[in-house]
């Protein structure tokens, strides 16, 4: 699991703690064995070994001491800092204010402290360096404010680390924009339709559809869509873990809760806290799972593993099963209760042979990914792969459609995508009936349809441009379809 910012800041600020107590041990055991070594001394060898810039000043906000570490991460040489003020560094912040010339201005004084304060300082060369300052006061034996001594930490990579993090985030938002939903069939435009609406309220969405028809990109872009774009969107996939971990995964533990819990951790859900969980094969939960689940939707709170106290969270959940989940209830493998809890809004995905006519779209932008990919240069799909690509039952559904494209590219050598550049197993395909409901009496011979172009453009439609179908109900094989589409100037595809 990646560190929060602040996390890292609160793990850098114990760390340089820990070294200060480390060196102060040290400091005590050197001068018991060496009672000559002045104070002064090892405070100098002190400051020079330390990796955080430290510097002190008078209370007159002189500089009067210079580590290394703040010559590197400054620019300044000790000659040019000592003598000079705490202003020569130019820090964006101090106590709310940019600093001041004056340090009886800055407040130091009054406050004693600056606990772990994230801020900029201004590098010797202009460049705005991030650094995490702690500032107290060095008091003499009757109490009185004689100086304060300052530690710097670099925190450029950190700030590199977390502007990664936001590109990241950034990048995985345009993975999961409307636009990268593709179709124009019908089918389609009622998935777009659902998407919107979704995404104008904070409803419990279950979307149901095969495996491969984009059920997570229908999520994000829900998510993406949404007033909670610019929060967390969390994934999981609940058949890839057992019931143990995922009570853990999604609700986080307490050090000690089980044998491996050698610390806390946070859960899915608090890690969503703001944004949207996507809970992908939700249908594969176990009933104990599924009991916490429907808890955690009523109440909107979470317990850790091992703890009682009670986290309150504000998420949107979003699942998704490639089951139907309403067989699951009337098996009892799932909970009806639950059931309802999560299909307040549904959203069902087409599998891709019931759109056949979004194929030569889903061909086009498949080929631009490649292309931008691989560095070549593909104009398309020859009319023969065409066909075959259309014909095809697709039981992968999209990720077939563009694994098929993949492979192709690899075998593809003139500007065209030509039939045996496709997948062996998609060229030795027999046709495999579309849905349950066209049932067939296979012993009962289809009577032969005369066929007019209005005709054959009506079933075409009807049959989302599907020729073996229109075949099967006019009694043609697909071979006199393409003849008669030929024929009579009808594109393979509704364009």
């Amino acid at each position: 699991m990646p560190l929060t910012y602040e996390v890292a800041l609160l793990i850098l600020f114990v760390a340089l703690q820990w070294r200060l107590c480390l060196f102060k041990i040290r400091e005590i055991h050197m001068l018991q064995k060496n009672p000559d070594i002045h104070n002064l001394e090892f405070e100098k060898l002190l400051l020079e070994s330390m990796a955080e810039g430290v510097f002190t000043v008078t209370e007159n906000g002189q500089i009067t001491s210079w580590n290394p570490a703040m010559e590197r991460i400054s620019g300044y040489n000790e000659k040019e800092a000592i003598g000079s003020t705490c202003a020569l560094l130019k820090f964006n912040s101090c106590f709310g204010k940019s600093c001041p010339a004056s340090i009886n201005e800055c407040g130091i004084f009054k406050h004693g402290r600056i606990e772990a304060k994230e801020c900029f300082l201004k590098h010797k060369n202009g460049q705005d360096i991030p650094v995490l300052k702690n500032a107290r006061i060095l008091r003499d034996k009757n109490g009185v404010g004689r100086g304060v001594v300052e530690t710097v930490t670099d925190l450029t990579e950190l700030y590199k680390t977390r502007r990664d993090a936001e590109d990241a985030n950034l990048k995985l938002g345009k993975i999961h924009r409307m636009e990268n939903i593709i179709g124009e069939s019908r089918h389609m435009r009622d998935v777009f339709f659902a998407i919107r609406a979704a995404a104008a309220s904070d409803a419990t969405i279950l979307i149901q559809g095969e495996s491969g028809t984009g059920k997570e990109l229908v999520a994000g872009a829900v998510h993406y869509n949404s007033r909670r774009s610019e929060m967390p969107f969390v994934t999981v996939n609940c058949s890839a873990l057992s019931e143990s971990i995922m009570e853990s995964e999604l609700f986080g533990h307490i050090k000690g809760a089980f044998t491996s819990a050698i610390q806390d951790r946070s859960g899915r859900f608090e890690d969503a806290d703001g944004g949207t969980l996507f809970l992908d094969e939700i249908g594969d939960i176990s009933p104990a799972i599924q009991i916490k689940l429907l808890r955690v939707i009523q109440e909107k709170e979470v317990e850790r593993v091992g703890e009682s106290k009670k986290r309150k969270i504000d998420i949107r959940i979003i699942t998704a099963s490639n089951k139907n989940l309403y067989d699951l209830v009337q098996n009892k493998i799932f909970r009806e209760d639950l059931y309802y809890r999560l299909k307040v809004f549904p959203i069902q995905l087409p599998p891709l042979k019931n759109r056949k006519k979004d194929i030569p779209l889903l061909i086009s932008h498949f080929i631009q990914l490649q292309n931008d990919k691989t560095g070549k240069r593909i104009s398309g799909v020859a009319n023969p792969a065409m066909r075959i690509l259309l014909d095809y039952n697709w039981p992968g559904n999209v990720r077939e459609l563009e694994n098929a494209i993949e492979h192709a590219f690899v075998l593809c050598t003139g500007e065209y995508i030509d039939l045996f550049d496709l997948p062996v197993e998609i060229l030795q395909m027999e046709y495999r009936p579309g849905t349950p409901s066209e049932s067939i009496d296979k012993n009962q011979p289809c009577k032969r349809q005369a066929l007019t172009r209005e005709r054959l453009l009506e079933l075409l439609s009807e049959s989302d441009w599907n020729k073996a179908e229109v075949g099967r109900k006019t009694g043609y094989s697909r071979a006199s379809i393409w003849k008669y589409m030929k024929k009579w100037n009808i594109p393979l595809s509704c364009q």
